[in-house]
């Protein structure tokens, strides 16, 4: 029976987010992805409900019964369960993050098994991944949407309402009813981007993670998530991305993104924007115009570049014109100290030509954080030496962060795909838990790397001694830098300029509301 879009409902959910009972993860964060999908379903007609437990659930923490040693934050299973409407048509569930997935399969069962007649589709950068993995580890569900997803949702939607099978759908998997996976054509990147939807938040959304001081950056009083292309055109090995997105990049035309931009500030009274973009800023051209319009129209907002972004754009023309225009924050992303291990990985950028861009924004009074992994896989001992090296010198010449993460084999990367090959990967609950406690669990002696040649142990200690060197040697030879920290975490105000004073004022925040 076909039926009116505005007949058809559908929820978007995400789960709770997972981390080690001693971890320091990411913070909570609005959900950028399910906004573009609400906004996309809404623009077609049909009844959409967005179900965010993490919004509903800020500071909300539990322990998994089934996953001992670690914990989420937002709401409870049953309280999720009690969110979806009973006449519901459709669920679309998001995942991003692998090293949640055994927490996230369990609620999909749940779902299932409070809603045994609806569809469910899942998609997001884990499951373009782990696509046959994860309908094969959860039959809860119905279909996989990989890579891009408001095209499809749509049809989708479109064979909801029109009573069709959910069969054929370009860019969707699923397991038939004989356990053949099936994978249907991939569906075309959308290449013109400025005829999609905005982001659709509802009310009072956005004002949750305000209210609680959480953001993807450094916190001003109202962050406004941004998004400014689609894609990355590089091809980093440790890097997923070319799986979800493939190496397409695009971007926005400008005066829709201000535009976006204009409404924003009219209806919520923003203070700052936070691109989530991966690679925000590539084209140089396009970055002067986008600043030269921000400052012609009187747009006077700090925004900031969360992510990790390259420097060829970055140059003594460009930065001068960003730090006028706003730019508040910016995180480049060298990764590695070590040119070998830099062509290994397929980084192909100049350190000095990095550097000298990361010193630049510096003097320019931009606050500067800069990412380093030591422990791929072949890495020397002599490769991470050049690598913390390198960052003990940046937190020398004065860049505000220079934290060293433990490299992560996620899934979806070539590296990944290596390690898989060479069975030095197995596929379970254990290897995924691992990959939410690598980098939180800072007092983990044995996390599992994938080095070879150095322990767990050995790597551990490395990051250890090198992140206490970059920020004690940070502060110390940069006595101002303290004023600054001791005023954001411990006054009364919204504002926190780096990621450790934004963990630092939440863990303020809670201890007042706990004590």
């Amino acid at each position: 029976m076909t039926r009116t879009p505005d007949e058809v409902h559908v929820a978007f959910l995400r789960g709770p987010l997972v981390f080690r009972d001693r971890g320091i993860n990411n913070e909570a964060t609005p959900s950028v992805g399910l906004a573009y999908l609400l906004g996309a379903a809404r623009g077609h007609g049909y009844r959409a409900t967005l179900l965010d437990p993490i919004a509903e659930g800020l500071n909300q923490t539990w322990s998994h019964p089934d996953f001992p040693g670690f914990a989420c934050q937002g709401l409870r299973i049953p309280a999720i369960l009690d969110r979806i409407p009973a006449d519901i048509d459709l669920i679309a569930f998001s995942l991003m993050f692998s090293g949640e997935w055994p927490v996230q399969r369990h609620l999909l069962r749940d779902i299932r098994a409070r809603f045994p007649g609806v569809p469910i589709i899942v998609g997001g950068e884990h499951i373009s991944a782990l696509t046959e993995y994860t309908l094969r580890d959860c039959p809860a569900v119905t279909l996989a949407a990989v890579g891009e997803g408001e095209e499809t949702l749509l049809e989708i939607l479109e064979r909801v309402r029109s009573g069709q099978p959910l069969e054929g759908i370009p860019g969707t998997c699923r397991v038939g009813a004989d356990g053949a996976f099936i994978a249907e054509p991939p569906r075309a990147r959308v290449r013109d981007i400025d005829r999609l939807a905005w982001p659709r938040w509802e009310e009072g959304y956005l004002e949750r993670f305000w209210s609680a001081g959480k953001s993807f950056g450094v916190q001003t009083e109202r962050d406004m998530p941004i998004v400014s292309s689609r894609g990355c055109p590089f091809q980093c090995t440790f890097c997923s991305n070319p799986r979800m997105w493939t190496t397409r990049y695009n971007l926005r035309d400008i005066d829709d993104l201000v535009a976006e931009i204009k409404s924003y500030i009219a209806r919520y009274g923003i203070t700052s924007l936070q691109f989530y973009d991966l690679t925000a800023i590539t084209k140089k051209k396009w970055t002067i115009a986008f600043c030269r319009r921000l400052l012609d129209e009187g747009i006077r907002l700090r925004w900031s570049l969360p992510s990790g972004t390259r420097s060829e754009a970055l140059d003594d023309e460009t930065l001068p014109l960003m730090q006028e225009a706003g730019c508040s924050y910016l995180v480049y992303a060298p990764e590695s100290g070590s040119a070998r291990i830099l062509e290994r990985i397929k980084k192909k950028i100049s350190l000095d030509k990095l550097t000298h861009s990361i010193l630049t924004a510096r003097r320019l009074g931009i606050v500067v954080r800069a990412n380093l992994i030591i422990g791929f896989p072949g890495e020397t001992r002599a490769d991470v030496l050049r690598t913390i090296l390198y960052g003990m010198k940046l937190s020398i010449l004065g860049v505000d962060e220079v934290p060293i993460n433990l490299y992560s084999s996620y899934p979806g990367s070539e590296l990944f795909q290596e390690l898989m090959d060479a069975g030095e990967v197995t596929l379970d609950d254990a290897y995924f838990l691992s990959l939410t406690s690598l980098n939180s669990d800072f007092t983990a002696l044995n996390p599992m790397t994938k080095n070879g040649r150095m322990g767990p142990r050995e790597l551990a200690l490395y990051r250890l001694l090198a992140m206490l060197f970059n920020y004690g040697i940070g502060y110390l030879l940069h006595l101002p830098r303290i004023v600054r920290t001791v005023r954001n975490v411990f006054g009364s105000g919204t504002e926190a300029a780096t990621v450790l004073e934004h963990r630092l004022k939440d863990a303020m925040r809670r201890k007042r509301a706990d004590g």
